[in-house]
């Protein structure tokens, strides 16, 4: 789903909250308003991603196959389903990309779920900001936008408990053991 966020109305952060209510369709966001505090509400809005005005249209398009690319999500070889995984608290089922809590179901966001992996994935290494951006957005090396990790991390944190995800200040995040 691409959405401006000033449409006629209603805004598009209330459209993706409402989106994110009863789906996890990627959700990219586009605005001339650039300021964080506009782009912090959009993700935290739910939204995959946020494109601020003037755009390249081939950037955007690019973009926008790298969130439909990483919602497909990773599938399990399918001649042996992987069993579910327990992490302290937390369930997690590759084959049918869910995450339990305390045997209830979490409602995670594709963008939650693969940052979930690959800190699930890289189990007690830290992982940096830039390696994150990299690995869960498909952005090169330089891009700088760490906030886009913070809000994200902060958000699964949220969803899935503070204890679970340790920040090492000056050098990125890891799961707990």
């Amino acid at each position: 789903m691409l959405s401006d966020v000033m449409l006629p109305g209603i805004d598009g952060v209330t459209l993706c909250r409402r989106v994110r209510e009863s789906s996890t369709v990627p959700f990219v966001m586009i605005s001339a308003r650039d300021d964080a505090v506009d782009v912090v509400g959009g993700l935290e809005a739910g939204a995959d991603d946020y494109v601020t005005k003037p755009f390249d249209v081939q950037v955007l398009l690019a973009r926008l196959r790298s969130v439909v690319r990483r919602a497909e999500g990773r599938t399990a070889d399918a001649d042996q389903p992987s069993r579910p995984e327990q992490i302290g608290s937390l369930t997690l089922d590759r084959d049918a990309l869910e995450v339990f809590r305390d045997g209830e179901r979490l409602s995670l966001t594709p963008t939650e779920l693969r940052l979930l992996l690959e800190l699930v994935d890289a189990r007690g290494t830290v992982l940096s900001a830039q390696s994150l951006l990299s690995r869960v957005w498909d952005y090169d090396e330089w891009t700088t936008d760490k906030h886009l990790v913070t809000v994200h991390v902060q958000r699964l944190r949220a969803k899935v408990g503070a204890e679970v995800i340790e920040t090492v200040r000056g050098f990125g995040y890891r799961l707990r053991r």
